[in-house]
């Protein structure tokens, strides 16, 4: 309804000009990081991407009263270590972390049995030394277990680690990945 000339209007009340924008153009993925391609890239130091990866390391946190660890072992180091494990696990299957997860990740390195073989102790205190803090020591962590390893159920991974397949995992982990590695 238009408004009568004898009505005054404020100065905030009147109407404005439109601003019009152009209209944009052709776009094409051209900064470095653009994916050029629907799958994504994979390899070492890659990692594997999924939802809510975070919430790993609060399920890991409730593992901390069962950890068997060994002389020189930090229970942060073998948390964060874990978790980010328990995220790469997740990822491959699409979903939020769960606490399954989270026990292969534990049961894999030998921190949720005091009958762990002394080798697969003395490879984790080297593979998980500074974890908490060493974004590079991560990422190496989570390069060295296989994908057949992490695709197994709970159970499945405790008959692994006791069949002796374990010793893939303290294999020396591969090159620093970043600058200068």
């Amino acid at each position: 309804m238009t408004q009568p000339s004898f009505v005054p209007i404020t100065e905030a009340d009147q109407v404005r000009p439109a601003r019009h924008l152009q209209v944009p153009a052709a776009w094409t993925p051209g900064r470095p990081a653009e994916l050029r391609t629907p799958a994504r890239p994979i390899g070492p130091g890659m990692g594997t991407p999924g939802p809510d990866q975070g919430f790993a390391l609060r399920l890991a946190r409730r593992f901390a009263e069962r950890l068997c660890l060994a002389d020189g072992e930090a229970s942060e180091d073998a948390t964060v270590g874990c978790a980010v494990l328990a995220s790469r696990r997740s990822g491959l299957f699409g979903r939020a972390p769960s606490i399954h997860d989270l026990t292969v990740a534990f049961t894999l390195w030998g921190f949720l049995s005091d009958r762990a073989p002394d080798a697969l102790v003395a490879g984790r205190r080297v593979a998980f030394r500074s974890a908490a803090h060493d974004y590079v020591v991560q990422r190496q962590l989570t390069d060295r277990v296989p994908d057949d390893a992490l695709r197994r159920t709970p159970e499945e991974v405790a008959d692994w680690v006791d069949e002796g397949h374990w010793r893939v995992l303290v294999a020396p982990a591969a090159a620093p990945i970043g600058p200068g590695g």
